[in-house]
């Protein structure tokens, strides 16, 4: 008798007991979150208690309001405007009061009077319409959390107190503090809270453009569909559609939920939900994704999968996770960012106690401008948003291009990869095998060996056995009934025809249990492995009846999917359960540099382990049951689209279509995000390592030049701007 198959374990629930996906069973999504602070949740909009950032509306919980509910962000956008052009217009007589002395007008207003007009246009802009900077400020002294708001308000306040002192009581300041005059610095702390809220209003805008792919991706789905029901047409909402439903779709309409075509044909455009531009052939039985275009003919479909469950609401849903995970490389700016607000309040301390003691007269003066100057041109902002901004962007676009990434940290592994393992059954050939050759041994007919297959292999839902069954149907063979089946993991099938014992499977299985070909049978065997196709033996009794030859085509995209993974540098295996001829074929074929056969999940995942023990940075690709395992043992496990819910659940990435070349551009993006992230990142210490210093004063001695407070203003608003618009580069990603 051949082994009966493993038992499942007691110890480990059933696949029934697993949750299809755990999002389902989630908690609701918070309605805002921080882009920088991981956990970082609130009800409503207002500022982060960590960064003082404003919060963002959370994609997933965007995607569940209603059309009339939420502005996506336009409300902080109108606020803030509402903000810089009344400080702008209020500060516009403080600067002409402070630098436009020479005007005839100004001349004649006493230095005094000056002052106390400068006083009354300059406080409202810091204490009224610059409140929100200093609510934010008192809220990272209160909390111990100390961001650029931090340094801000510092700067702000210091340059708006001296001011006040100087003008109310100069008799409290040094005496040198009045050398040559008393300088006042109300515009200063006005014209930095001016550029300030701007460099907020640039930087919000910015923001928002960084999840314009989840929002795309989410206004693909239209609010009315055709319900047909009757005979007739009845105009519904897509939130009124139920499974089953039939629905008609006409020319240029977008399809609003996943289903399958059961009347007409027509060429659907899914390239904004795959990237693939050209449009795809449509019949009856075809499956259709909810978004996409219907570009020239008319059908009906029945809605197999609505709301949550439909594939575009499952993209929409990994990708704002994904987003708003962390990848390592943010830990670098995260320990830095710990201690650079009290380093630089120190920094600058210390320039306050220097230009006193060691600078020209008013030293004090100097003193002062120059710590303000060092306070205001620190901004740990630009560093943290370094890293989120272009992980943001990057899996957005990678949405857009069929790849769905899971977390940042996957997004940094693909660009470590070195070796991809790749499956052969549904991964580089198309899943759909079909028989191209009966050999039965002399004493009995192809027909009768079909159908000894076919009835056993009818309970297996393997896709050898459905090309044995539909050969059967096709040939109009009945199938007996089987009783005891058993399915062997990495063998066959096994079962009850009667009172005889039917065993269909790999030559190599029943060469471990003692059962052999003949020298006529193994030749035919070997001939058909060489041409590519695989053989599985039927056995009666344990003695062979012949072998079915089995053909899987390769994937029509499969050769230039591999010889672009190729042209990156990556070293490609294919590790199948397939005979070793017969792998041996396809991997020649496809230009695949190792190859490793007959092989069993378990051993799948051992030569995973293997590799990644000898420091090589390994992807799997797979799309079965039997690559779940590998897949999560793998640095990145990749996931075939079209394959099963366990392997797409096990793995990191998954490719929506199927599409190795897909798996092309999941490194390429990968790569040119890091670049981005490398570039945010230097550019942040650059900014800082330069700006710090030139603020503090240290190039006075020689140039005699200093950097007003009002500039250092502009170049810390600049700076985080400029690191949001150069991840935004990944928009156009190709």
């Amino acid at each position: 008798m051949l082994p009966n198959a493993p038992t499942s374990c007691p110890h480990c629930p059933s696949d029934e007991e697993q949750p299809v996906s755990v999002l389902k069973t989630a908690l609701p999504p918070a309605p805002y979150i921080c882009p920088m602070c991981e956990g970082v949740r609130a009800d409503g909009p207002g500022p982060c208690p960590q960064c003082g950032m404003a919060l963002e509306k959370n994609p997933l919980a965007q995607r569940n309001e209603p059309e009339c509910c939420g502005d996506g962000g336009e409300e902080e956008v109108r606020d803030l405007w509402w903000r810089v052009r009344w400080s702008a217009a209020m500060t516009a007589p403080v600067l002409l009061l402070a630098m436009g002395m020479n005007l005839p007008v100004i001349r004649t207003i006493s230095h005094d009077a000056s002052g106390w007009m400068q006083f009354v246009w300059a406080t409202p802009v810091v204490f009224w319409v610059g409140w929100p900077l200093l609510v934010r400020f008192a809220n990272s002294l209160r909390h111990l959390r100390f961001n650029m708001f931090t340094l801000i308000g510092l700067g702000v306040l210091a340059a708006w107190i001296y001011s006040v002192v100087a003008l109310v009581a100069p008799q409290w300041l040094p005496h040198e503090a009045r050398h040559g005059g008393m300088t006042l610095y109300f515009e200063s702390a006005a014209v930095i809270t001016v550029l300030v809220l701007l460099g907020q209003l640039l930087e919000l805008r910015a923001r928002k453009a960084t999840g314009s792919a989840i929002r795309a991706l989410m206004n693909l789905t239209p609010k009315t569909a055709l319900l047909v029901r009757d005979g007739k047409e009845i105009e519904t909402a897509v939130a009124a559609i139920q499974v089953g439903d039939v629905l008609r779709i006409k020319p240029g309409a977008r399809i609003p939920v996943d289903g399958i075509v059961t009347e007409g044909s027509s060429a659907v455009d899914e390239s904004m939900l795959t990237g693939e531009s050209m449009p795809q052939k449509k019949a009856a039985d075809a499956a259709v994704t909810g978004g996409t275009v219907n570009s020239t003919g008319t059908f009906l479909m029945r809605a197999e999968r609505i709301g949550a469950n439909t594939l575009l609401s499952q993209i929409v849903e990994m990708t704002a996770k994904a987003q708003a995970s962390r990848a390592p490389v943010q830990q670098l700016a995260d320990r830095v960012s710990a201690w650079f607000v009290p380093v630089v309040v120190l920094i600058a301390a210390l320039t306050f106690l220097l230009w006193w003691q060691f600078g020209p007269q008013p030293s004090f003066a100097f003193a002062v401008v120059n710590a303000v100057a060092v306070l205001i041109i620190a901004c740990p902002c630009a560093l943290g948003l370094a890293t989120p901004m272009a992980v943001t962007v990057g899996l957005g676009r990678g949405a857009q291009l069929g790849v769905l990434i899971k977390n940042a940290e996957t997004l940094e592994r693909l660009q470590q990869i070195d070796i991809v393992m790749l499956d052969k059954t549904g991964t580089l050939t198309e899943g759909k095998p079909s028989v191209v050759e009966i050999f039965p041994l002399p004493g009995l007919s192809a027909r009768d060996l079909l159908a000894c297959a076919a009835a056993v292999e009818a309970l297996s839902e393997h896709p050898l056995a459905t090309a044995i069954v539909k050969a059967a149907e096709d040939r109009n063979i009945p199938l007996a009934t089987v009783t005891d089946f058993q399915s062997i993991t990495g063998g066959g099938v096994l079962g009850m025809i009667g009172e005889s014992e039917v065993f269909v499977g790999q030559a190599s299985f029943l060469k471990k249990n003692g059962v052999f070909l003949d020298a006529e049978c193994h030749a035919r065997s070997m001939q058909f492995q060489s041409e590519g196709c695989t053989v599985v033996i039927v056995v009666l009794n344990e003695k062979p009846l012949g072998l079915i030859a089995i053909k899987d085509k390769v994937k029509a995209t499969t050769p230039a999917a591999i010889a672009s993974l190729h042209a990156l540098g990556l070293k490609l295996q294919m590790i199948t359960g397939d005979a070793l001829p017969t792998a041996q074929r396809v991997a020649k074929d496809l230009g695949i540099d190792e190859v490793a056969a007959e092989v069993s999940p378990k051993e799948k995942l051992l030569h995973v382990y293997q590799a990644r023990g000898k420091d090589r940075h390994v992807a799997f690709a797979g799309d079965g049951i039997n690559d779940a395992p590998a897949l999560a043992a793998a640095d990145v496990g990749i996931a075939m689209g079209t394959g099963t819910e366990v392997a797409i659940q096990s793995a990191a990435v998954t490719l929506v279509k199927g599409d190795l070349r897909a798996l092309h551009q999941a490194f390429a993006l990968s790569r040119a995000t890091m670049k981005i992230i490398r570039q945010n990142l230097w550019f942040a210490f650059l900014y800082n390592g330069l700006g710090i210093p030139l603020a503090a004063g240290l190039l006075y001695p020689l140039t005699g030049w200093l950097l007003n407070p009002m500039i250092a203003s502009v170049a810390m608003s600049l700076s985080s701007v400029s690191v949001i618009l150069n991840s935004l580069r990944l928009r156009w990603f190709k």
